[in-house]
């Protein structure tokens, strides 16, 4: 059975599909990137089966998380790039903008600091930071969320 099909699990025809949320939050990607991982295919001798819960692929989950995903700005080849990597908690940008080849992109200007440190790229209209008395040595920014480990 392809992702896009109807299936013929009677519990699927009895509870239907689950609903995607009307406006996406950071919340309901992260629960998608981990439906989709999670739930993905395994082969087994009568076809592709749930990898977590043995439903016949795709599951309901997975069906669901892809079309989150999906309404959230990823393509068909990026969904699938989640599946093979297979850490459920990989993190997917908030909101997700496509990006450009870095040709496309417009140069910002390069300004010179009081300080005589060249080749800083300022944002336009935005004035350079001058940090007073520094050692040289570059600082770590703030921890703002955990880091997960891998998955094997």
């Amino acid at each position: 059975m392809r992702v896009g099909e109807q299936s013929t699990d009677p519990i699927d025809q009895i509870l239907g599909e689950v609903p995607v949320p009307a406006s996406l939050t950071p919340e309901d990607v992260r629960l998608a990137v981990r439906a989709v991982v999670v739930h993905a295919a395994e082969e087994w001798p009568a076809g592709p089966k749930c990898r977590n819960d043995g439903a016949a692929y795709p599951c309901r989950l997975h069906r669901w998380g892809r079309r989150v995903l999906e309404a959230h700005g990823l393509n068909e080849r990026q969904i699938d790039a989640l599946v093979r990597h297979g850490n459920p908690f990989v993190h997917v940008p908030f909101p997700f903008v496509l990006t450009r080849p870095t040709s496309a992109r417009p140069s910002a200007p390069v300004t010179q600091s009081p300080r005589g440190q060249a080749g800083r790229v300022v944002a336009p209209g935005v004035r350079p930071a001058i940090r007073p008395g520094g050692t040289g040595r570059p600082v770590a920014p703030p921890a703002t969320r955990p880091r997960w480990p891998r998955a094997s």
